[in-house]
Formats: structure tokens, C-alpha cells, sequence
């Protein structure tokens, strides 16, 4: 095992503190979010990012438009930049860009694409309020900063999790829903009481050597934040891991379910009784579950499970399945005797 305390435990047991942090410089934006809406009359949005924040943008997109009722979606920043013509249609469009340093290239240069292309203003949610992307957004469109989110590490925990508070928030004041945002300024209570109790769960299965496979199961609000789940398994711990759409895991994926397998189930409201019944399948297949949901209701058949109690919607809970699972992989990665903070043949930013 490491030696030292990897910087990565420290920033993922601090991340609560950033989600309030992230949220209230969102809110301080509330006029200037209103006002950019009000002015454009938006009928898309488009957000973007590269690798973790590609996924947060895939979680943003689905919280957006549920909130709102404005289509959105999430792409790889690449793609806009590369394959314009299929990413953006004929629709007043807004481009929201996620980067926790602003530094990316493929953000970086879809941003300026974008704006040479439409001369639109454009939404940048960063850790680094002085970042190229930041300068971007400050011409004619609104940076939210995630301060607190910053990190010694590579892989990103804080980071990601603040940013999708920030991006959950922008979509609640541009909808000006009061009971939406108030709903999110309980989730860092939840979240530090997930990181207390459930610390020694995250440890259990990652120093677990006899789990090989690791399957993370999101569907609507939740895929999203299974991908990053994933991710972080991947990048931290070097160990097989894949992330699907609950129902789509039984199109062919399960045929890797033995009992060397986790599959780890991020359960929603809207599709609960479906999802629990793929759990139960693959438990009958052999695999060890572990269920995250907000409530216990029909959980009973599985050994490991996490309830927030947190009563907050689907669209705005997703930052709390990430604490125990960034842990497990975290407590993984150091029981392989590997550094979590510097994840192999990673940087913390990609230029190009």
C-alpha cells in the first residue's frame, strides 16, 4: 500500500464542502443566468466536456431538461469540434463547456469554433475562474466557478462532483425554480453523512481481491454518473470496469457475470422497479450487488446496500452515489499498491 495519505482521500472527503461552495456562486449568477436566457430564447443546450466531464455533461443534460423543459444534450467536446453539422442543429443553441482546469484543447477550441460559427454567447462551468475557458465566457456569456473544487490529484472526485452540483443549479435558476435549488442545499449534510457511515463499506469491497469485474448500472438521470463511477474504478485501481444502462446490461454484457463480479446498481425512482429486478438477476447469476438508492424499499434481497434518505428528485440527487463508490476505488487502487493520485499515463490536463 501507499506509504503517505493519498491526496485523493482527503479531496473526496472534503467534496461537501465544495458542493455548497459551487451552488452558491451559481446562485450569486442567478440575475445574470436569467437575463441570458431571457435574451436568446435558447430552444437547445448543448453541454460538452472531455473524459470525467464528458460524463458530467451527459448527467447535466438529462437534470436540464427535466428541470427546464428545454431540449439538451451532452457531447464529447470533440465531437462539436470535429462533426459540427451533426452536433448542432438549425435551433438558437447554447453551449454550456465543463472543464475542471479550462485548459482542455478539445474544449477549449469547440468553445471558440462555436462562437466564431454563431457569434453566441457561451456557459463555462470550471474549477479555475482565471482559465482560458473562463476569459471565453466572460465575453459574452457566464462562468461558474467551482473554487473549492480544486485538486492535487489527477483523477478527478471534488472536482466532479462540485461541478455537477454547479451545473444542477444553473439549470434550477434558469428555470427559477425555488423548491429545485433548496433541494440541492441539503445534499452536503447527506454527503458527509454518507462519507462517515459508509467509509468502511467503500473500504470492504475495494480491498476486496476476490471481486475482479466491476459493472456500474445507471439509467435516465443516473448513466451519467455510472460512467464516471466507472471511470473512477478504471483510472485508480487499473481494474476491469465497464458502465451500462440497467436494461441494456442483459443484451449481451452479463454473460461476464460470475462470482468474481460487483455489479453496482445506481437506482432511480422513475425506473425502480425495473432496475431492482436486473440486480436481482445478476445476483442470481452469481455476482456480489451493491445498491444505491435514496430509500431501502425493495432492497431487502441485497446484502450491501446505501440509502440517502436525502428525499430529493432524481434529477437532483446524483452527486451522492459518488462518495462511496470514489472511495471504493480510491481504497482499491492503494490496496493494489498503486498511487491514486496519479492514475497511469494520465495528466490532469490534455493539451493537444
Amino acid at each position: 500500500m501507499t506509504k503517505r495519505r493519498p491526496h485523493t482521500l482527503q479531496e473526496i472527503s472534503t467534496q461537501p464542502t465544495a458542493w455548497a461552495d459551487a451552488l452558491a456562486d451559481v446562485k450569486g449568477k442567478a440575475e445574470a443566468i436569467q437575463a441570458l436566457f431571457t435574451q436568446h430564447g435558447f430552444q437547445e443546450v448543448i453541454f460538452i466536456g472531455c473524459g470525467s466531464t464528458y460524463y458530467l455533461a451527459l448527467a447535466a443534460a438529462q437534470a436540464f431538461q427535466a428541470v427546464t423543459g428545454i431540449r439538451a444534450r451532452g457531447l464529447p467536446a470533440s465531437e462539436p469540434l470535429l462533426f459540427p453539422k451533426t452536433s448542432y442543429g438549425p435551433l438558437e443553441t447554447l453551449l454550456v463547456a465543463v472543464s475542471r482546469s479550462g485548459e482542455t484543447t478539445e474544449t477549449v477550441r469547440a468553445v471558440r469554433a462555436f462562437c466564431a460559427e454563431r457569434s453566441a454567447p457561451v456557459v463555462v462551468i470550471t474549477c479555475y475562474p482565471r482559465s482560458t475557458l473562463a476569459r471565453e465566457a466572460s465575453k459574452s456569456g457566464v462562468m461558474l466557478a467551482a473554487r473549492q473544487g480544486q485538486e492535487e490529484s489527477v483523477a478527478q472526485t471534488r472536482s466532479f462532483a462540485s461541478m455537477l452540483v454547479a451545473a444542477q443549479g444553473f439549470a434550477g435558476l434558469v428555470k427559477d425554480s425555488v423548491p429545485y435549488v433548496k433541494s440541492l442545499e441539503g445534499l452536503p449534510l447527506v454527503g458527509n453523512w454518507l462519507l462517515q457511515e459508509k467509509a468502511g463499506l467503500a473500504r470492504q469491497l475495494g480491498e476486496n481481491m476476490g471481486l475482479e469485474r466491476f459493472f456500474f448500472l445507471g439509467s435516465g438521470p443516473n448513466y451519467g454518473v455510472a460512467c464516471e463511477t466507472m471511470l473512477k474504478m478504471k483510472e485508480m485501481s487499473l481494474s476491469y470496469s465497464e458502465a451500462y444502462h440497467f436494461l441494456e446490461f442483459r443484451h449481451g454484457p452479463k454473460s461476464m457475470v460470475n462470482e468474481s463480479t460487483l455489479v453496482v446498481g445506481l437506482i432511480s425512482e422513475g425506473a425502480r422497479e425495473q432496475e431492482i429486478a436486473v440486480l436481482r438477476e445478476m445476483q442470481a447469476l452469481g455476482a456480489t450487488i451493491l445498491a444505491l438508492a435514496d430509500s431501502e424499499f425493495g432492497l431487502e434481497d441485497f446484502a450491501q446496500v446505501v440509502a440517502f434518505k436525502s428525499g430529493t428528485s432524481d434529477w437532483a440527487r446524483g452527486v451522492l452515489y459518488l462518495p462511496v463508490l470514489q472511495l471504493m476505488a480510491c481504497y482499491r487502487a492503494m490496496a493494489k499498491g498503486l498511487d491514486p493520485d496519479r492514475p497511469t499515463h494520465l495528466d490532469a490536463v490534455v493539451r493537444l
